[in-house]
C-alpha cells in the first residue's frame, strides 16, 4: 500500500503500477528467493487475483449486490469476471472484437450487454455469448430503461433527415422501436456541425446518455454541439433542451462536446462533463448551471457519477460528494463549498473508473497491465469482502492524533460534538423541566438551526444543549439503581483485590493461606453473581454479606484466635509427622542442622541388618576396640549408614516347609524378640511337601559356530553341478 495523496483527505493506492513494480512472470519465477530482500515488492498487496489484463483495460463494472467486478480489457479482447468474497478471478473469456463499452442488466453478473467495436452488440451469460445483434452504425454509448426494458444506444452520423439517433432496442419484444431523433448539426459543411456523414472528420453524434432512474426516469442525451436534450420515455417527446454556456464557435475552432452525463438520485439535478474539463452542475428548473468545476488538464471528461449512500442512515452521516474523472487525473468535489475534496493522479491514463457503494474504495480501468485501487478512508468504510483494509490503514497512519488519518469510530460516529439522545428521552426534559422550575423546550427552533438533528431512532443534540439541559434537571437518581451500582463496584474491588498482610504471632503460613482459600471463594462468589444472576439477587447476597469490620473467618476471633497467638499451638513444619502429612510443603528455614532430630530404622531396616554376617553385636565385640566409641546421640544408625552396609553375594537357598516356617508368618513381636537376642528363632515344621527356591538367572552362553571345512581337492563333475542358494560354494549330492 502507498499513500497517493497526503493531503488532508488521504487516498491510498492499493494496487496498481505506481505501488509495486510490474515484473515479468518469468523474471518473478526466477527471483522469488531475491525479491524477498526488495521492501518494495515484499510490501505489495495484492487485492484481487490477476485483476489486471496483458495490455490494457477499457471499462470496469461493480454489480448491484456488491459481490462481483466485471472489466474488459486487450490483448487479445477479453472479459474478465472476479468474485469479490473470494478476491479471485471466476471467469475469463475472449471475444472477437474490441469491447467499447458495458452495462449488467441484472444485480449480479449472469446477463450484460457489451457494445462491440464492430457495431454489434453481444449479450453475455454464465455459459458464454448468448445472443448478436448488429447496428446500423456506430455506438458511443449504453443507456437502459428497466421500466420499459429497453436498451439506448447513441449513435454516431445522421439519418435521411439529417438527425442524430439513439436506437431503441426493446428485450421483451425483441425488436428495435422507433429511434429518438437529435439534432447533432446539418449533413453540409457550412453550418455548425457539418459534415456529420458517418466517417467523416468532426463527425456529428450523440455521445452519451443518462436516465433518472430513481425518481421521474428522464431521459438525458449528450451530443456534439454541446447540447443536452432531455427526453420524457412515456410521451416519447423531447421534453426541453440545456445549452452549455460557452463562446460561439468558428467554423474551423473545436467544438465543446458533451461526453459524460448523470443525475443525482433526487433526479433534480443534472451534471455534464465536457470536452476541454468543463463540469457543469445545473438544476432542471433552471436553464443556468448553478456550479462550474474545472479538472484542470483540458481533457475530455470520460466518467462522472455523485456519491451518495444507498441508504438514509448513511447519507445523513457522510455529504455526498461528485467524482469526476478525465484521462489524466480522477477528482471528488464537494458539491456545497464548489472546492475540490481530494484528487487521484495515477502514473498512467485512465479509461474508466468504478465506485463500491457505501464505501471507499475505488476501482478504475486504465493503460497498462495492471488494474488500479484506491482507498478513501474518509469517503467510507472499506468493503465488507476487503475489511481488513481499515485495520492496514489505521496501523500506517503516522499520528493516531491526527484528524486527516483514518480512525475505525469514524465510519460509527461521524458527528463530533454530538450526542445521540433517543426519542423517548427528549420527550421526557419537558416534565423534568417544568418540575425543575423552567420552561418547555422549542424542538422546532431546535431543528431549524441545526442544534438538533433527527438521526436514527433519536436525535443528535449539540453538545452545548444537551449539557445546557440536563444541567436543569433536579438530582433525582433512581435509588435502586444507585444501590445495584454500589454492589457491583464491591463485587469489582474484590476481583482486584492485593495481597493482604497478616498480623499474627505464631502459624503465619497457615493464616496466609487460609486467607488465600477465602479470596478465591469470593472471587467465584462474584463471578456467579455477576454472570448468571439479576440485580436481585445481588441485592440480596448484599444483605447478607457480613458487613464492614465484621470478620467471621478464623482470623477473625472466636475460640480458634488461639491457634495464632499462643506458642503452645505452633506447628513444627520440621517434624516428621508434619512431612508426612504435608510431604509438598517446603519447611522454613528454622533451627541449625545439629539440633534436627535423627531419624531411626525401621524394624523392616533393622532386621535386614542383623541378617548380614558380621553385623551383629557378638560379631563386633572385636572390632570395637579398632573403632572409637559412638557417642549417645549416635547409637543410632542412619540411613546412609544402612545404604553403606556390604551385603553379600546373592546365593541359592532351597528351604523345605518341614525344617522352617515363611518369614511372612512372624510376628512383630517375634521379630523385635530376636533383634534384641540377635538369634534366630527355631523354625517350626509345616505341611509336608511345600518348597521354596531362589536362584539368580543367568544368560545362556553363546554356542560357537562349527567351522565348515570344504574339501577343496573334489574337482569330480558331481561336485559342481549342484550349487548352493549363496551362490558360492558347491557340495555334493
Amino acid at each position: 500500500m502507498k499513500l497517493s495523496n497526503p493531503s488532508e483527505v488521504p487516498v491510498y493506492t492499493i494496487s496498481g503500477s505506481d505501488s509495486a513494480r510490474p515484473l515479468p512472470e518469468w523474471l518473478a519465477r526466477r527471483r522469488k528467493r531475491s525479491l524477498k530482500n526488495d521492501p518494495e515488492y515484499a510490501n505489495r498487496v495484492e487485492l484481487l487475483q490477476d485483476f489486471e489484463f496483458e495490455e490494457a483495460s477499457h471499462c470496469v463494472r461493480v454489480s448491484e449486490d456488491g459481490e462481483w467486478v466485471m472489466s474488459t480489457g486487450t490483448y487479445k479482447p477479453q472479459i474478465h469476471t472476479h468474485y469479490l468474497p473470494q478476491l479471485s478471478l471466476s471467469w475469463a473469456r475472449h471475444t472477437s472484437s474490441l469491447n467499447t463499452t458495458f452495462i449488467l442488466l441484472s444485480s449480479d453478473y449472469t446477463k450484460s450487454l457489451h457494445l462491440q467495436s464492430d457495431r454489434s452488440l453481444e449479450f453475455h451469460t454464465p455459459s458464454g455469448c448468448h445472443y448478436t445483434t448488429r447496428l446500423p452504425r456506430y455506438g458511443r454509448d449504453i443507456v437502459y430503461d428497466r421500466q420499459s426494458t429497453e436498451v439506448l444506444v447513441p449513435a454516431v452520423g445522421v439519418n435521411q433527415d439529417g438527425m442524430g439517433e439513439v436506437y431503441r432496442l426493446n428485450l421483451e419484444l425483441g425488436r428495435y422501436m422507433r429511434s429518438f431523433e437529435i439534432d447533432v448539426g446539418g449533413d453540409d459543411f457550412t453550418s455548425t456541425g457539418g459534415g456529420t456523414l458517418q466517417g467523416g472528420i468532426n463527425t456529428g453524434s450523440v455521445n452519451t446518455g443518462a436516465i433518472a432512474e430513481q425518481s421521474h426516469n428522464l431521459l438525458a442525451f449528450g451530443t456534439s454541439l454541446g447540447t443536452v436534450e432531455l427526453w420524457d420515455p412515456r410521451a416519447k417527446g423531447r421534453a426541453g433542451v440545456l445549452r452549455t454556456p460557452a463562446a460561439p464557435v468558428g467554423l474551423h475552432d473545436e467544438r465543446s462536446e458533451i461526453t459524460a452525463l448523470e443525475f443525482n438520485r433526487s433526479g433534480m439535478s443534472l451534471g455534464t462533463g465536457s470536452s476541454n474539463g468543463l463540469i457543469h452542475l445545473y438544476d432542471l428548473r433552471s436553464p443556468v448551471p448553478f456550479q462550474v468545476k474545472d479538472q484542470g488538464y483540458g481533457f475530455p471528461i470520460h466518467t462522472l457519477q455523485f456519491l451518495e449512500q444507498s441508504s438514509a442512515t448513511q447519507a445523513a452521516t457522510i455529504e455526498p460528494k461528485l467524482l469526476s474523472a478525465d484521462k489524466r487525473i480522477i477528482k471528488l468535489w464537494d458539491i456545497e463549498d464548489q472546492k475540490p475534496w481530494t484528487s487521484v493522479e495515477p502514473a498512467v491514463d485512465i479509461n474508466s473508473v468504478a465506485w463500491c457503494k457505501d464505501s471507499g474504495m475505488l476501482l478504475t480501468a486504465n493503460e497498462g497491465r495492471q488494474q488500479h485501487s484506491f482507498f478513501i478512508p474518509q469517503l467510507g468504510p472499506a468493503p465488507k469482502w476487503c475489511s481488513f483494509l481499515d485495520n492496514l490503514v489505521e496501523e500506517m497512519a503516522e499520528d493516531p492524533n491526527d484528524p486527516s488519518a483514518f480512525k475505525s469510530a469514524q465510519s460509527s460516529s461521524v458527528w463530533p460534538g454530538f450526542t445521540l439522545v433517543p426519542s423517548e428521552e427528549v420527550a421526557k426534559w419537558d416534565a423534568k423541566l417544568i418540575k425543575a422550575g423552567g420552561e418547555p423546550i422549542d424542538l422546532a427552533s431546535y431543528m431549524q438551526s441545526g442544534k438538533m438533528v433527527p438521526y436514527s431512532k433519536g436525535y443528535q443534540v449539540s453538545n452545548f444543549v444537551y449539557n445546557s439541559i440536563t444541567g436543569l434537571f433536579p438530582d433525582t437518581e433512581n435509588p435502586r439503581a444507585k444501590k445495584v451500582a454500589e454492589i457491583m463496584n464491591k463485587e469489582r474491588e474484590s476481583r482486584i483485590r492485593g495481597k493482604k498482610k497478616v498480623a499474627v504471632k505464631v502459624n503465619r503460613r497457615l493464616a496466609e493461606r487460609m486467607l488465600n482459600a477465602e479470596e478465591k471463594r469470593e472471587r467465584k462468589h462474584a463471578k456467579r453473581l455477576l454472570e448468571g444472576s439479576g440485580d436481585q439477587e445481588m441485592v440480596d447476597a448484599a444483605a447478607t454479606a457480613p458487613s464492614e469490620g465484621e470478620d467471621k473467618t478464623v482470623l477473625g476471633g472466636g475460640r480458634f484466635a488461639q491457634l495464632f497467638e499462643d506458642q503452645d499451638f505452633a506447628v513444627d513444619e520440621t517434624s516428621r509427622e508434619f512431612q508426612l502429612l504435608n510431604p509438598s510443603t517446603v519447611p522454613q528455614a528454622a533451627a541449625p542442622t545439629a539440633s534436627r532430630k535423627e531419624r531411626g530404622l525401621t524394624a523392616v531396616e533393622q532386621e535386614a541388618i542383623d541378617d548380614v554376617p558380621g553385623s551383629s553385636s557378638d560379631s563386633d565385640s572385636d572390632s570395637e576396640a579398632e573403632k572409637p566409641a559412638k557417642t549417645a546421640a549416635s547409637k543410632k544408625i542412619s540411613s546412609a549408614d544402612y545404604k553403606r552396609t556390604k551385603r553379600p553375594p546373592p546365593r541359592m537357598q532351597v528351604s523345605s516347609s518341614n525344617q522352617s516356617h515363611s518369614t511372612r508368618d512372624r510376628s512383630f513381636g517375634s521379630r523385635a524378640q530376636n533383634m534384641k537376642s540377635k538369634q534366630k528363632p527355631a523354625r517350626r515344621i509345616g505341611v509336608v511337601g511345600e518348597q521354596e527356591m531362589s536362584f539368580n538367572p543367568a544368560g545362556k552362553p553363546k554356542r560357537a559356530a562349527p567351522e565348515v571345512q570344504y574339501d577343496k581337492t573334489d574337482t569330480s563333475f558331481r561336485s559342481k553341478e549342484r550349487r548352493s542358494a549363496s551362490n558360492n560354494a558347491f557340495r555334493k549330492m
